[in-house]
């Protein structure tokens, strides 16, 4: 009952009806009808030109089919929007050819009632339904790649959860918004949407269609698509405001649940698939189908729009993997190499390359200039079940080895994250806060971080309450309290205790201030004697050193005279060995001159007495050159005598 309330307020494919002041009708209110009212109007004013008979322009007016069938150019009436009706913005003369043909325009009354006739479902009498087209409230928009100029968050807290269950269950659906630090994750009949920073949950969207398959933000974050439903008996996709949590439109009636769905980059198309094998694309402006495909042989598994709007790409589970022209639903490639069910699909940012993940254990990067597939890799051992571009054309994949992985753009592996309980069914990368998230069968989804691996925490398909949350934080509040009140305890007994220690610390001071004042006195006489010490101790100092210095100087004077002492005594032995050579010389002298003078005398007496023989010729002649050696020794002696003497003074 209660979603079913949601459902009737919230979707906007509602057929409540409207007065004309855009307010909920009144059900009391007098219907308008098309028999009571509109007819004779129409009669009276178009009836002439416009009958069953006349069918000027191919319009009737006084049939209700054949008005509502309209005519050449097309239907006149639009159930739910005067505003798109053709007849009526001709009986306003707003569009040509003016109607009724050279008039006035129809009074204001009676364009205020085919207005609301139009506006109410265009009623054919008392007994009919109002058949509303839906409208849909979602706004086409500029393809861009880029940061919107403002950022999609929840304005409010989105709601409790609408089921809790004893057991968690898997997670079967997974998403990031591009530009928002938010995750939204699958639960049972319901959408749990977290903050991927706090990791708080900020709310959840009721689901009421049964289990979410697919979760997909739109590429400018604004909104969240989802897609599922009950196996074997129904599916669809439902889009959300990111901001309110409020159903903006819902498309599909499948007869089985939806397994892959994407929203288009401009939010004009949704594209659909599951185990029915026929890919559907509806248009978000009134809830048709545009076209369908029967290609796949399989159940469909993904479904992707490439981020420029250009390109739709669809897998199945028996290898299947093809790309679409998305405004014509033209085959552009089959793409043909998995040998295992594929189970996700991904394009890069620049909608140039098509990732692919597969039971087979692979991830496939396929481009889209021949449609090659340029890279294929071992991702997981057991089945790789899912991969996601991250926005600078890195890779994030999980699978059945119970780890996840962060790939560059050429398939080479950056990191390895560990931790999760079973193996990994979803995964996705958070640009704005750099973190992975990946689901498992456990039904936990565990967060790391992505540039160093490590967990950061856990989240589940089974959110609590707003009432658990209140237990919780009143029970967080009770026993913080408590511990208050312990530590407010601890705290008076810590201050006894200081004001007990502030206590002695005075006494102890008091003693302490006698005791420095008779240290004070006895420090005076202290420093006084001290002084006089220093005194004392500086005239010794300088003493000492003048006694070290004179002693010094007398060393030097001793060794000098040392030194001239034993050069004086070293010259005496030399006087004494000149003068006692001297001596010798004289005597020598003195001996050879006797010599000479007695040979001299010997000669003169031969000399008188005969002619000297040759014989005493030379003995005279050598006695002569004795007597000259003497003398120049004599003559040496001498002068080593008056060079000694003048040598030592003397």
């Amino acid at each position: 009952m209660r979603y079913t309330l949601s459902l009737i307020l919230v979707c906007s494919f509602s057929s409540s009806l409207l007065a004309d002041d855009g307010k909920p009708a009144d059900p009391k209110e007098e219907k308008v009808t098309y028999q009571d009212h509109v007819l004779p109007l129409l009669r009276m004013r178009c009836g002439s030109c416009h009958n069953a008979n006349d069918k000027k322009g191919g319009l009737v007016v006084d049939q209700y089919a054949a008005l509502m069938e309209g005519g050449s150019s097309g239907s006149s009436i639009e159930p739910g929007d005067a505003n798109l009706s053709y007849l009526f913005s001709l009986v306003t003369h707003e569009s040509e050819p003016k109607m009724p043909p050279n008039a006035d325009r129809l009074p204001d009354n009676e364009i205020a009632l085919l207005r609301k006739w139009i506006e109410l479902g265009a009623l054919e009498n008392a007994g009919s339904k109002a058949n509303i087209k839906p409208k849909s409230t979602i706004a086409k928009i500029m393809v861009s790649t880029g940061r919107p100029a403002e950022v999609a968050f929840p304005a409010k807290f989105l709601g409790d959860p609408v089921v809790r269950t004893t057991q968690l269950n898997a997670v079967t659906a997974l998403t990031v918004s591009p530009w928002a630090p938010l995750a939204a994750v699958s639960g049972h009949h319901q959408i749990a949407i977290y903050n991927t920073t706090s990791l708080q949950l900020m709310g959840v969207l009721p689901f009421p269609e049964g289990q979410p398959h697919i979760l997909k933000f739109s590429r400018n974050g604004a909104l969240l698509m989802a897609g599922g439903g009950r196996g074997g008996a129904s599916g669809k996709v439902v889009v959300f405001d990111v901001r309110t949590g409020e159903r903006k439109i819902e498309v599909g009636a499948e007869y089985d649940a939806v397994l892959g769905a994407d929203i288009s980059p401009d939010q004009t198309m949704i594209a659909l698939g599951g185990p029915k094998k026929m890919l559907r694309v509806y248009s978000t402006a009134t809830g048709e189908m545009l076209y369908e495909q029967k290609k796949h042989t399989d159940w469909i598994t993904a479904v992707e729009f490439s981020p420029d709007g250009v390109l739709l790409a669809s897998a199945d589970r028996a290898n299947g993997l093809v790309v679409w022209e998305a405004e014509t639903g033209r085959q552009f490639y089959d793409l043909q190499g998995h040998q295992g069910a594929i189970t996700d699909v991904s394009w890069r940012p620049d909608s140039n390359v098509l990732a692919s993940s597969s039971m087979d254990s692979n991830v496939s990067l396929w481009e889209m200039q021949n449609g090659t597939r340029i890279k294929n890799w071992g991702a997981h051992g057991g089945g790789a079940e899912a991969v996601d571009y991250t926005r600078d054309g890195n890779l994030v994949t999980t699978g059945r080895d119970n780890v996840t992985r962060l790939w560059n753009g050429d398939g080479g592996k950056i990191r390895d994250f560990g931790g999760m309980a079973q193996f990994g069914l979803e995964v996705a990368y958070d640009a704005e806060t750099k973190r992975v998230l990946a689901g498992d069968l456990s039904g936990f989804v565990t967060v790391w971080n992505g540039d160093d691996g490590q967990v950061i925490g856990k989240i589940d398909t089974n959110p609590p309450t707003i009432a658990m949350l209140m237990d919780s934080a009143a029970k967080t509040a009770a026993e913080a309290e408590t511990a208050a009140q312990q530590k407010a305890a601890a705290v008076a007994a810590q201050q006894k205790q200081m004001a007990d220690l502030e206590a002695k610390a005075k006494q102890v001071a008091e003693a302490a201030a006698k005791a420095l004042a008779a240290a004070q006195a006895s420090t005076t006489a202290k420093n006084t004697a001290q002084q006089v010490a220093t005194t004392t101790e500086g005239q010794v100092t300088e003493a000492t050193n003048a006694l070290k210095q004179a002693e010094a100087v007398l060393a030097q004077a001793k060794a000098a005279f040392d030194k001239a002492n034993a050069e004086n005594e070293a010259k005496k032995k030399a006087l004494a060995d000149a003068q006692k050579t001297l001596a010798d010389a004289v005597a020598a002298e003195q001996a050879a001159v006797a010599a000479a003078n007695a040979a001299k005398g010997e000669a003169d007496k031969a000399a008188a007495a005969a002619k000297p023989t040759e014989e005493q010729v030379k003995a005279m002649q050598a006695a002569q050159a004795e007597a000259n050696a003497a003398r120049a020794a004599a003559d040496q002696a001498k002068a080593a005598l008056e060079a000694l003497k003048t040598s030592t003074g003397g």
